[in-house]
């Protein structure tokens, strides 16, 4: 994700659909369509009232995990 500091802040500030993950009930997936069939996907973590970023990357689909809110 080099030099796209903008697009994953875009994601994680109005995405189009959150996600929380399967494993850890802290960890939720944000999702931005970019373009027909390519998403950019940002995970977060909610620590102790604090969030942190952990990884972002493109995709191709959004992965099968409960909804918790989608625009």
């Amino acid at each position: 994700m080099y030099e796209r500091e903008t697009d994953v802040q875009d994601v994680l500030q109005t995405p189009d659909e959150i996600r929380q993950s399967r494993r850890d009930p802290n960890v939720f997936l944000f999702y931005r369509l970019k373009q027909p069939g390519r998403w950019l996907c940002a995970i977060a973590k909610r620590l102790n009232g604090d969030g942190f970023l952990i990884t972002t990357y493109p995709i191709d689909a959004i992965k099968e995990s409960e909804r918790i809110w989608s625009k």
